[in-house]
């Protein structure tokens, strides 16, 4: 399974929780820029296969 996949669901899980527990806003942070960074980097691995 590729890297940028595995961050996009945990990215998702620890925006559920975050919301989900209001004591957990942390993770609702921390997902938020997990999900940045494997996007970034999805993004990133398609241009370089497209060069």
């Amino acid at each position: 399974m590729a890297l940028w996949l595995i961050l996009i669901i945990a990215g998702v899980v620890m925006i559920v929780l975050g919301v989900a527990v209001e004591a957990a806003q942390v993770l609702l942070w921390i997902g938020v820029i997990l999900l940045v960074v494997s996007l970034i980097g999805w993004l990133v691995g398609r241009g370089r296969r497209a060069v």
